[in-house]
């Protein structure tokens, strides 16, 4: 990785030091939490220039790797940040992500392999031309200091050992009782709005009455941070995960899951065990072994980093705002790591939230504004906690195909994978049997469509009567472009001057965006004048003189006439659209911005 985490972790803690200064009494937003989740929402109040104070009990940024994978969508939010680049930087390149490779061990027989995260052939074309950003792989504890020091830049207000204790609330706004983990002294605060990013375990959602659905404790896992130089088993077939099943030692799903955190000397070992019996042996002896056990060579020196134990959980909360409170990351959905989805869907909720609270704190916009991101982020959250599960349920099947079961010997497992192989009608069986169970797997890692193709349906999208297109292809395996209120924009390259411009690159920054094509030049006039008439920010682009349609992109994915308009949102969603020219295009898009901004 380019740069030391480690410095760079210390640098931007001692910036947030010396830039925080005492807790304010009062505050528009209060942030509870430092995660992902809370570092995008800390970063995007500061370029918004929202008075919002972000606290955390912990000292400092992520100790260790937990979350990695990181999507398009994800990367896109980066990129209207500003801080793309620092974050691919830091991160893994998708080209070093794509072979999921399951053996025996990293010294043993490959038993199958899949390309995925849309780094394979038959994927990478999709996954090229539905975004600007590529996918990386960058562990939490390596991203979460680059999240810091772009809300820093931004003049984010960060308070590292403040824990909340206490909070409860009214009609008016939120009081917090924090405690500082220095010294002890406790601090009152009022703030008229309450982001809860703090986990989990989140105190802010038992202390103010969210309820979840679903349930906890479905499964329990180790985690084992080491460093192992397996260059000579990985660098001819790089990739994010190492799965190793091996007779007698398979329960759930394998021997060990082998998490690359740094190409290719610093990994995380991932093991599920059964809580029946007991929990597992983490002293540096039983994790050493169990990490030779699966690597297969023995001249390899391992160095144990850190151990700790989680459990799988299935959790949504049923609603995402109480009164003046929201729940954003963990701390509204809790689900296994499976689909990369949870950081990913942590940092969309911060950038659905965000400009929200914005725009009602600098009365741009109606407080019910606020209720749409619950409407829109909790199906969501549904959508995600249930395919995250699925996905783990569907690991099995390649166990079955191996042959392997529970309680099963080690010598019956080794007879049951030396059937894989003998000829015949029972052997082809068991070939087909793997090969469909490994297809499936497509579902957890080159699930385009679930990344990608989150849309919304609620009072801040004005719906234009068409019905969503129906799909082609498998919608959780493919991306489907559409311009439907409620969805994201489409990604065309457009020319700008010479210079290739993402239609996602129009948007976003904060502001609204209309944009329409030639023989649209009334719908800028009006957009021009209503961006003074209401003090909103709202550019109008046109594509086909400014910024030109060279490819013909555009022109497929618009599903609008060249005089029709779309408006999209400052999170890069469609909020209405017009399929041609209005006879008083000032007054149909006046109506459409009072509607999604509830004014």
């Amino acid at each position: 990785m380019a740069i030391d985490q480690a410095a760079q972790t210390q640098r931007a803690q001692t910036q947030s030091a010396q830039t925080a200064g005492q807790l304010p009494t009062e505050t528009d937003v209060l942030v509870v939490g430092a995660g992902p989740a809370g570092l995008t929402m800390a970063a995007l109040l500061a370029r918004h220039g929202v008075d919002a104070v972000t606290v955390t009990k912990y000292p400092g940024t992520a100790h260790s790797p937990r979350a990695h994978i990181t999507n398009q969508r994800t990367v896109e939010v980066f990129r209207d940040l500003g801080i793309e680049d620092a974050v691919r930087a830091a991160a893994t390149d998708n080209a070093l992500m794509g072979n999921n490779v399951w053996a025996t061990s990293f010294a043993g027989p490959e038993l199958a392999r899949l390309m995925t995260w849309g780094s394979g052939p038959e994927r990478h074309g999709d996954y090229e031309i539905a975004s600007p950003s590529s996918m990386c792989n960058i562990p939490q504890h390596v991203l979460e200091p680059v999240l810091l020091q772009g809300a820093l830049d931004r003049g984010a207000r960060i308070h590292f050992d403040t824990e909340l204790i206490g909070v409860e609330q009214d009609d008016d706004g939120v009081t917090a009782t924090l405690r500082s983990r220095v010294d002890g002294t406790e601090h009152q605060m009022r703030a008229k709005y309450l982001v809860g990013a703090d986990g989990g375990r989140s105190l802010v959602a038992e202390q103010l009455g969210f309820t979840f659905r679903g349930e906890t404790g479905l499964g329990a896992a180790a985690n084992v941070w080491l460093e192992a130089d397996l260059t000579a088993y990985t660098a001819h077939r790089p990739g994010t995960l190492y799965w190793m099943c091996q007779p007698g030692n398979d329960y759930w799903v394998g021997s060990g899951t082998w998490i690359c955190v740094k190409p290719w000397t610093e990994w995380v070992l991932l093991f599920m065990y059964d809580p029946a019996e007991g929990e597992p042996d983490l002293s540096e002896e039983a994790v050493i072994a169990r990490a030779q056990q699966t690597i297969g060579d023995p001249d390899v020196d391992i160095t144990i980093k850190a151990t700790s134990l989680w459990q799988i959980n299935h959790q949504v909360a049923v609603s995402y705002r109480r009164g003046r409170a929201f729940l954003v990351g963990d701390a509204a959905h809790r689900h296994p790591p499976a689909n990369g989805l949870g950081t990913n869907t942590s940092i969309q909720d911060s950038f659905n939230l965000a400009w929200k609270l914005a725009w009602v704190l600098q009365g741009r916009a109606g407080d019910a504004l606020l209720d749409s991101y619950d409407a829109e982020r909790q199906p969501v959250g549904s959508q995600v906690v249930d395919r995250a599960l699925q996905s783990v349920g569907d690991m099995l099947p390649i166990s079955q195909a191996l042959g392997f079961a529970p309680g099963q010997s080690r010598e019956d497992g080794e007879a049951a994978l030396r059937g894989l192989y003998d000829a015949g009608p029972a052997g082809q069986q068991r070939r087909a049997g793997l090969d469909d169970a490994v297809a499936l797997q497509n579902y957890q890692f080159n699930a385009h469509g679930v990344e990608l193709d989150q849309h919304y349906e609620s009072a801040a999208i004005v719906d234009d009567g068409t019905p969503w297109p129906q799909p082609e292809r498998d919608p959780e395996l493919f991306h489907h472009p559409t311009t439907h209120p409620g969805a994201r924009l489409p990604h065309a390259w457009l020319d700008h001057d010479g210079a290739q411009v993402s239609t996602l690159d129009l948007a976003g920054n904060g502001e609204f965006l209309l944009l329409t094509g030639i023989g649209g030049e009334a719908w800028i006039d009006a957009a021009e004048k209503l961006a003074a008439e209401h003090g909103i920010p709202l550019q109008a682009k046109q594509i086909g003189r400014d910024h030109r349609d060279i490819f013909g992109r555009w022109r497929e994915l618009r599903e609008v006439g060249d005089d029709g308009a779309l408006l999209v949102r400052p999170d890069h969603h469609i909020a209405w659209r017009a399929h041609h020219l209005t006879d008083d295009p000032h007054a149909t898009l006046d109506q459409a911005l009072r509607r999604t901004l509830a004014r």
